[in-house]
């Protein structure tokens, strides 16, 4: 259980105008093919949520998942922290994001690979110690990727710096499964500072994984 708690603190890391760094909400739609006999697809996708709404601004990011297990992810990026709210404690457990968890092997860009909402996107694909990572992106979802240096933690910099554009869909495959997100609302707007803020009275502790 320890090993699959930390490949979903992976997984769930695992978005103004358009020609300027993307302000806003991406809604992905999320799906899981298990590969470990004591779990099913559907398990995977109740625990980890198939819905999840992305929040960003500047180098901060807040990820909401409708999730029975995991609830949100918090990017502070002053402190370089990733939080993760899960339903079985009222504790946020925070992750150093300097500390990458994984190696990448290999870097292949494919480009004009498919379509998503009406961009063209070209095709990012990690080989990592961890499994496959692939990702789909398109330059007019713009992101300073130079505001995540420091963010190694899910391979997240190695991404963002071939990219400089966040993902409109995401296949990861791990040893416990294989999981498909996929863009189906990007909406630019104007966020507040608060939104990416821990709530009030919140207890938080280093995450043991």
């Amino acid at each position: 259980m320890k090993n699959v708690l930390a490949i979903l603190i992976t997984v769930i890391t695992s978005i103004t105008v358009f020609g300027q760094a993307f302000e806003g909400k991406i809604v992905y739609a999320n799906s899981y093919k298990s590969k470990n006999p004591k779990m099913t697809d559907q398990q995977w996708n109740s625990m980890m949520g198939s819905t999840q709404d992305y929040l960003i601004k500047g180098g901060d990011y807040k990820s909401i998942s409708n999730g029975t297990l995991v609830q949100w992810q918090l990017y502070i990026n002053k402190d370089n922290k990733l939080y993760n709210k899960m339903s079985n404690s009222e504790t946020a457990f925070w992750n150093d994001a300097t500390v990458q968890g994984d190696e990448v092997l290999k870097v292949e860009v494919n480009k004009n690979v498919t379509e998503i909402l009406g961009y063209k996107c070209d095709e990012l694909i990690l080989t990592c110690k961890s499994g496959v990572q692939k990702y789909y992106f398109n330059a007019k979802i713009a992101v300073d990727a130079k505001l995540f240096t420091n963010h190694k933690l899910g391979n997240w910099f190695d991404f963002l710096s071939k990219s400089n554009s966040l993902p409109l869909k995401i296949v990861v495959e791990t040893a416990q499964f294989t999981m498909e997100s996929i863009a189906k609302e990007v909406k630019p707007m104007k966020l507040e500072a608060t939104t990416f803020e821990l709530p009030a009275g919140i207890r938080t502790d280093k995450s043991p994984y």
